[in-house]
């Protein structure tokens, strides 16, 4: 039974309490950090656990995210309810002004184009005005051109008709060869 004492580690704190303390003790301005706690909780507490930094900084995490401590340039200090909350960076947040005691914010305008009144008598058209030079504006259109091969027979192999040219490039065009007897 007395080896079971000798060998037995002294019971530690929680360690949200040991991390309260530490910032209590060490009493800076602008907060403590991570280091700074762990080395007074090694000084006052000596042998801790084999993962001490993983513990500190879970423990830290989560007391950061229930509000108990506020985490400030990579300082933590206790959560005081009379301090004003301290800007980050960026651009402050517009101050919500508040609705006058009569509106709804339903009956606010809709957002978008309003929907055109059926009941409305349409707009008179403008007559189209004509330009003093006589000619239409714009590419003047493409006129169709002659077929004809080099030899200026109308064979074509594809001939479209009422659209010019089609896409791409065209066939080759294969000349006709006349039969003709060669002797030596």
């Amino acid at each position: 039974m007395a080896a079971e004492e000798i060998n037995k580690l002294p019971t530690l704190p929680p360690y949200p309490q040991m991390i309260l303390s530490a910032i209590e003790a060490l009493n800076e301005s602008n907060g403590s950090n991570k280091t700074s706690i762990s080395k007074y909780i090694e000084s006052k507490y000596g042998h801790l656990p084999a993962g001490h930094t993983t513990l500190l900084s879970h423990h830290l995490n989560r007391m950061k995210e229930t509000g108990e401590l506020v985490f400030w340039k990579n300082n933590y200090m206790k959560h005081d309810p009379n301090a004003p909350p301290r800007r980050g960076r960026g651009r402050p947040p517009k101050p919500k002004v508040p609705m006058p005691g009569g509106s709804d914010s339903s009956s606010a305008r809709p957002r978008g184009r309003p929907p055109k009144d059926p009941s409305a008598s349409p707009k008179p058209v403008k007559p189209k005005v004509a330009t003093g030079s006589g000619k239409p504006r714009g590419r003047p259109r493409k006129m169709a051109r002659p077929s004809g091969g080099i030899s200026g027979t109308a064979t074509t192999t594809a001939t479209v008709t009422g659209t010019g040219r089609g896409r791409g490039r065209p066939p080759k065009v294969k000349p006709q060869f006349n039969e003709m007897s060669v002797e030596h």
